[in-house]
């Protein structure tokens, strides 16, 4: 999915702190994370998913082993491994449903799809976590799920069954940020990087021998070096701008992606959403940008309290 990495981030101290430009360096990285979305959508037509899900997933894996290397097998102390493995197979499942799906599907409307994963969130944090939610972010779940449903609309004729995929991506990347709260208390965030990143690519190397083509034509290895360099990037920006800006004045710029990604879907593929996709993902922007409107208001009143 076209998502930032979900590990719990510390705040930046306020020395550092430079709102602004973590605003500019998020939307940098998700204009790249779109940029490597719709070049996957590409290496479908002359790849197999799992194996362009793989190629992706490489550079994160070269990454994390480069950083093993340089500080160390220490990272890998875990208490607990279970966890950590689960996530990261939950992280393979969801970029490989994602991949699948905009094979089939316009990238803005699986974008759009997307944006339920946190909906998907607080359900699973009250069910899962025990987290406490209120009557007015039910009712935004229910209206972004409504909103998932206007871009999908079942029964009308336009619903293609990969869509159904996405999702499923929004499903497992909503487990793999409830695991995310689960470890932040115990593991650091190169721990819980370095697990998902290890599994999740040994996870998806099972699949290679079944799916492996090794590319001919020169076009296809630029479009995989093009892939993974932007998803690097994505990964870089995001984690810069996290580094040096509030994270909730940087998750609203999670929505600059139906825009990249309609850009992409237009440039590249000649693809334009319609009116009632359009409308979807109009509510389902809406509902997330008042879920986090209530988390913000809610961690003030926390803090005041303390």
């Amino acid at each position: 999915m076209p998502t930032p990495p979900t590990a719990p981030y510390a705040a930046p101290s306020p020395r550092a702190l430079n709102n602004p430009r973590g605003v500019a360096l998020m939307t940098l990285g998700f204009f790249a994370f779109a940029a490597g979305d719709a070049t996957a959508k590409l290496l479908t037509d002359d790849l197999h998913p799992f194996q362009v899900v793989w190629f992706r997933q490489s550079g994160l894996f070269l990454g994390v082993v480069l950083m093993l290397a340089i500080r160390g097998l220490h990272i890998l102390r875990t208490p607990r491994p279970g966890l950590q493995i689960s996530r990261g197979l939950v992280a393979a499942g969801s970029a490989s449903c994602f991949i699948f799906a905009i094979g089939h599907v316009p990238l803005a409307d699986a974008t759009a799809v997307s944006f339920v994963a946190p909906f998907i969130v607080t359900v699973l944090g009250a069910l899962l976590l025990r987290e406490p939610v209120g009557l007015r972010r039910w009712l935004a779940v229910a209206v972004g799920f409504a909103g998932m449903l206007i871009v999908i609309r079942p029964g009308l004729g336009v619903f293609h069954p990969a869509i159904l995929l996405v999702v499923v991506a929004a499903s497992f990347f909503a487990l793999r940020q409830i695991l995310s709260r689960a470890l932040s208390g115990t593991d650091s965030i190169a721990t819980i990087v370095s697990y998902t990143a290890l599994t999740s690519f040994a996870a998806i190397s099972l699949a290679q021998p079944l799916v492996w083509h090794t590319p001919s034509e020169p076009r296809i290895w630029l479009l995989i070096a093009c892939m993974t360099g932007a998803a690097a990037a994505g990964e870089i920006l995001v984690i810069r701008a996290l580094d040096i800006a509030q994270a909730v004045v940087l998750a609203p710029v999670h929505y600059s992606l139906i825009l990249w990604s309609t850009f992409y879907g237009f440039v590249v593929f000649a693809d334009l959403p319609d009116g009632w996709t359009l409308l979807g993902c109009a509510v389902i922007v809406a509902s997330g940008l008042y879920t986090l409107h209530r988390e913000r208001r809610a961690a003030r009143r926390q803090s005041s309290a303390e």
